[in-house]
């Protein structure tokens, strides 16, 4: 089983609860693995260490980065080549003079002043350019002055398929990784060293940045909450994060 985090697997509050931690301990238990696929850097997983299960994986970073939660540690991560991710930058902040930038790597987040961001409580602030000398897996682009669909929409033309875009639900934010660089990449490859088929994964979503996996897997849930884009091209539908959804299936599994 693979599964989105925020939305999808934890509440609205953003917590865990103890139905669906008990539901995935018990799946483990019985032989059905689980990993998170998350949006999420890892700097906002360790508080899911014990819900992760034995292999300690998080695929997160809309795929960018594979994180060991026991260690702490990235193990691998996918980065945007610097001639690019200079070109993109410049494109971006050409059509929105009220541009600011952040950025996700593997030693931590950065952001310019200006960029909002209220859940990092550790960060770099300063120039973009001085944050982009160590590899980058994920580039953040907000336009406060611009309406967040409109932005949405400008940036992925301007991006023009060099590279990924993502939505997962952050008003306004555009989320941007490597060319090829999905959700559904990233568990293709966790799914072949671990040696599961397609066939045999259920996944479960509820973003635009989910759908690559749901329609990668065997099996694509969404969730009752999802976006409507999400429930059109899921396979099945469970009901909605708060209401346990994962977690009752995995209830019916074991």
């Amino acid at each position: 089983m693979a599964t989105d985090l925020d939305g999808t697997l934890l509440r609205s509050d953003g917590t865990l609860s103890a139905r669906t931690r008990a539901a995935i301990i018990a799946a483990e238990a019985a032989g059905i693995m689980t990993v998170f696929v998350t949006a999420r850097p890892p700097r906002w997983l360790d508080s899911l260490a014990d819900a992760v299960g034995p292999h300690g994986t998080v695929l997160c970073g809309n795929g960018a980065f594979v994180y060991d939660v026991p260690t702490r540690t990235v193990t691998e991560h996918f980065s945007i080549e610097d001639g690019l991710l200079a070109q993109l930058i410049s494109d971006i902040r050409a059509a929105f003079s009220d541009v600011t930038f952040a950025v996700e790597r593997a030693d931590g987040f950065g952001r310019e002043d200006l960029f909002v961001d209220d859940f990092s409580d550790e960060y770099e602030v300063g120039s973009i350019s001085d944050m982009t000398s160590n590899p980058v897996g994920k580039l953040l682009a907000r336009s406060p002055g611009t309406e967040p669909t409109t932005f949405l929409a400008r940036v992925a033309e301007l991006i023009d398929g060099r590279v990924e875009i993502g939505f997962s639900g952050a008003v306004g934010l555009a989320e941007i990784t490597a060319p090829g660089v999905t959700k559904a990449a990233a568990l293709e490859r966790w799914c072949v060293k671990h040696g599961h088929a397609a066939a045999d994964v259920w996944a479960f979503g509820d973003m635009p940045n989910d759908l690559p996996m749901i329609t990668w897997a065997g099996t694509g849930f969404a969730v009752r909450n999802a976006h409507p884009d999400v429930l059109s091209a899921a396979d099945r539908v469970c009901e909605s994060n708060d209401d346990d959804g994962v977690a009752q299936l995995l209830e019916t599994l074991v």
